[in-house]
């Protein structure tokens, strides 16, 4: 049985919007992304059937998630559950790195790999 696997040190940034960069690598029950985003990012609240387990690796981050602010910073960790509104907005002059697991998995993100 071949397997996927890659290296995140090797793949390409796929440019999203201004601001806004993801890495994806899927299996068959979940999608982990990683999202890089600069400060002048635009913030845009979205939501999905998804739930989104974040966690920041570097930078400073409002995550709205529904009503509550959570002020995460590197090491910082946090659930989305499924079709809940959120969105980021980055503290700082520094990028923030985003770890994201998705489950189940988001087919879109395969053609990242």
């Amino acid at each position: 049985m071949q397997l996927p696997s890659v290296n995140w040190n090797e793949m390409k940034w796929k440019k999203i919007r201004d601001g806004v960069y993801q890495k994806a690598f899927t299996g068959e029950g979940a999608t982990m992304a990683m999202h890089k985003l600069e400060p002048q990012h635009e913030p845009r609240p979205h939501k999905h059937h998804y739930e989104q387990l974040v966690y920041i690796i570097a930078g400073e981050v409002d995550f709205h998630v529904g009503d509550d602010v959570h002020r995460l910073t590197a090491g910082g960790l946090l659930v989305v559950p499924p079709n809940i509104m959120h969105h980021a907005v980055v503290i700082g002059e520094e990028d923030v790195l985003n770890l994201d697991i998705f489950t189940p998995k988001r087919p879109e993100f395969v053609e990242n790999q």
